[in-house]
């Protein structure tokens, strides 16, 4: 098997023909996304791709990521790096590899002098040690998978982690002086009202400035799936799930930490503007197995024509976008780290403003109407405020925006399937 160790593509001179075809224009904003598919164990509800234990494979994972990164650099698309979100899987199970990896990045990307450099952790993982060391590598923001401060709901959801290790995660983020994130999950089967608010309560005194609160999914392939359909755990209810998601709104909202997103709060100031990047149709770029990206189409069909990928002949709509991701396995990207991607999906320039509408309603600041108008989905939007799904109201800045209402937040999947959809 190959190995990439020593191999630092970004250092090597940029072949002429790869670089930007029209010489003197400004890069592609572009944010970069690595993946860490490594994990201490499988949680029973996730379906992200990650790999339980595997120490001997780290160095070798870290040394692939940078090779890739350091190859696509020589196509000018780390040339602008806004944000860079090191996820997973847990990021910091790989302990001094991933000082490592944050390091050869930081080398290898053009990442702007005020960029948003996040990595996940979780309390089993979160060590005094290593997180100085991220912060001297230049993290600015951590963000901590707390998910409930009640140890019979963690059993519950599989978590290899209890409330008192998530305290001392937190003193030693607090510690840090770098602000951080937790994420929290509602409606598990067996969780009460009283555990959901002493979680809040809890989530609001950390010294958290940005909290994320997700209802418990049943996705395919999960041990969470399999317990819910031999019977041995109870389908999560999403009546309960919509009443725990509205306490905590008001909780967070009353603590200083209003909701901007779906299944997102933060202190003004400390919105994940990674994620903003997704919500408005900003360009990144994945690293690592399962990574996604999305990219303009030109800038992809340009990287694609110089790596010999085959393209599908051009539709009678020019794509105007493109979004791709690796689905490969660890062992696979650890022996072809520039594989083609697969799957990849072209958009064409209406489908691209339909999705940016889509995409922007999941924001509490809405979509300007001279937007939705342009996606031609003013019927739409018109049709969804009938069912008190939407509403047209007035910035204080004058700018008219369709918002969803709080019935269309907890209905989301609704509005967002008929804005896709044009119906």
């Amino acid at each position: 098997m190959p190995s990439f160790a020593g191999i630092s593509p970004a250092a090597s001179s940029r072949p002429a023909s790869l670089a930007t075809d029209t010489a003197g224009d400004p890069p592609t904003p572009v944010s970069l996304y690595v993946h860490v598919p490594f994990c201490v164990s499988k949680c029973a509800y996730c379906d992200f791709y990650s790999k339980p234990g595997a120490p001997e494979l780290y160095s070798r994972f870290v040394d692939a990521a940078l090779f890739e990164a350091g190859h696509w650099s020589h196509y000018d698309l780390l040339d602008d790096v806004p944000t860079m979100y090191i996820g997973g899987g847990t990021p910091t199970v790989l302990g001094m590899e991933l000082v490592r990896l944050v390091r050869g990045l930081r080398e290898t990307a053009h990442l702007r002098s005020d960029a948003e450099i996040t990595v996940e952790t979780n309390p089993e993982t979160t060590d005094a040690d290593q997180v100085a060391l991220l912060v001297g590598a230049g993290i600015t923001r951590f963000s901590l998978g707390v998910q409930s401060f009640d140890d019979a709901v963690l059993a519950a959801l599989g978590r290899c982690h209890d409330a008192a290790r998530t305290e001392s995660a937190l003193e030693v983020l607090r510690a840090s002086g770098v602000p951080f994130s937790i994420d929290l999950i509602c409606g598990v089967p067996g969780q009460s009202f009283e555990s959901w608010d002493s979680t809040l309560e809890k989530a609001v005194g950390c010294g958290a400035r940005h909290v994320s609160v997700y209802p418990l999914t049943v996705e395919d392939g999960t041990p969470l799936a399999t317990a819910v359909i031999e019977g041995r755990q109870p389908t999560p209810d999403p009546d309960v799930a919509a009443d725990m998601m509205l306490a905590a709104e008001v909780a967070l909202a009353a603590a200083g930490i209003p909701r901007y997103e779906v299944a997102s709060y933060a202190q003004p100031g400390h919105e994940a503007r990674h994620n903003l990047v997704y919500w408005t149709g900003g360009a990144y770029l994945g690293v690592g197995p399962h990574a996604a990206s999305m990219l303009p189409y030109a800038e992809f069909r340009r990287v694609a024509e110089a790596e010999g990928w085959s393209l599908e002949p051009p539709a009678a709509e020019p794509p105007v976008r493109a979004r791709f991701t690796r689905e490969t396995s660890l062992e696979d990207y650890l022996r072809r780290p520039l594989a083609r991607p697969e799957p990849l999906e072209t958009l064409a320039a209406q489908e691209v403003l339909r999705e940016d509408v889509m995409l922007g309603l999941r924001l509490s600041r809405g979509v300007p109407v001279g937007a939705v108008a342009e996606a031609g989905l003013a019927e739409t939007l018109s049709s969804l405020a009938e069912r008190g799904l939407v509403s047209l109201s007035r910035d204080g800045d004058g700018v008219e925006r369709w918002r969803t209402t709080q019935r269309g937040w907890l209905l989301g999947n609704q509005v967002f399937g008929a804005v896709w959809a044009g119906e």
